[in-house]
């Protein structure tokens, strides 16, 4: 595949995502993938100008990809994959292919589902639009699935990487070294050390909040200044950040095959992780380069 560019720790290629050899990932190093983080185009039923397909061709598409880059991944690495909500064309109807497409992915792959995560967007603006601005019957669509599959139902993973900082009453307890012990009504046997050990944070769930908004700035004056059509469907950093650091080490290799304005690589680049980008549109790929550069009194200045 073409090399678009290049950074100390990473390359983003030109091209489309199956064409990708080991010969390109041995470019970067002879190890082999980590962790294949992506959003791939969602399946909606009409299509959009960045390249999703729809009904069973958009089921068989995405599960010969993943079939395909299982060659890069290593036998305890992960694959995380995000799928957005679909809605029938006209109807106040969800459409199941998502999870249809996940479930696909899972099974023809022969992947095991490790954990199934949510990505709650609080900045999604309303919407579909029609159901629930206008007629007033439905409410607000803002979380979209993300899957955590893998070879083994034991890869590479270690929750105290991303540990959230302890609550208010939490704090209280492991000072005052006070707990309620006893038997739940669940029947669970609660003792004071369950509860009063200091572990350097809270476990986080499974329901990740993050807004799509803030964060790519510099990205957005890049691609205004050279005049680059905006990637339509960015993620914020937190997303692929949390999964960076609880499933790879420094060092690691990141793949993300749907690279568009590559969020991925710049937040794998800033964690000392080696990342491979994949991307058709060679003007989202134009674009991401934003992501590594500085913009200063209308000049660009490459990190």
């Amino acid at each position: 595949m073409d090399i678009a560019y290049k950074t100390e720790n990473g390359i983003f290629f030109h091209g489309d995502t199956t064409d990708l050899t080991i010969e390109d990932v041995k470019k970067l190093s002879d190890d082999l993938v980590s962790l294949i983080f992506t959003s791939p185009p969602f399946p909606l039923k009409r299509k959009k100008k960045y390249g999703n397909k729809n009904g069973q061709e958009y089921i068989d598409w995405l599960v010969g990809v993943v079939r395909y880059h299982m060659q890069f991944l290593k036998e305890d690495g992960s694959l995380v994959i995000e799928v957005g909500n679909a809605w029938e064309p006209g109807l106040p109807e969800m459409s199941t292919l998502p999870l249809e497409a996940l479930l696909a992915i899972k099974n023809q792959c022969n992947l095991h589902l490790c954990q199934s995560f949510v990505w709650y967007n609080t900045a999604k603006l309303p919407g579909p639009a029609e159901w629930v601005n206008v007629k007033r019957i439905r409410v607000k669509d803002s979380f979209t699935h993300i899957w955590w599959l893998s070879k083994t139902p034991n890869p590479k993973a270690d929750n105290r990487k991303v540990l959230k900082e302890y609550s208010s009453s939490m704090k209280k307890l492991l000072k005052d070294q006070k707990y309620n012990a006893g038997t739940r009504p669940s029947e669970h046997v609660i003792n004071e050390t369950s509860f009063l050990k200091e572990h350097g944070g809270a476990i986080p769930s499974n329901v990740l909040m993050a807004a799509n908004t803030g964060w790519a700035v510099n990205y957005q004056n890049f691609c205004k200044l050279h005049d680059l059509t905006l990637h339509p469907a960015r993620m914020p950093r937190e997303i692929p950040e949390f999964f960076i650091k609880m499933l790879t080490e420094e060092g690691d290799i990141i793949f993300d095959p749907f690279g568009g304005s590559n969020t991925t690589g710049k937040v794998a680049d800033e964690l000392n992780r080696k990342w491979i980008t994949t991307e058709l549109n060679i003007e989202y790929i134009k674009g991401s380069e934003g992501r590594f550069t500085e913009i200063q009194y209308g000049a660009i200045v490459s990190d």
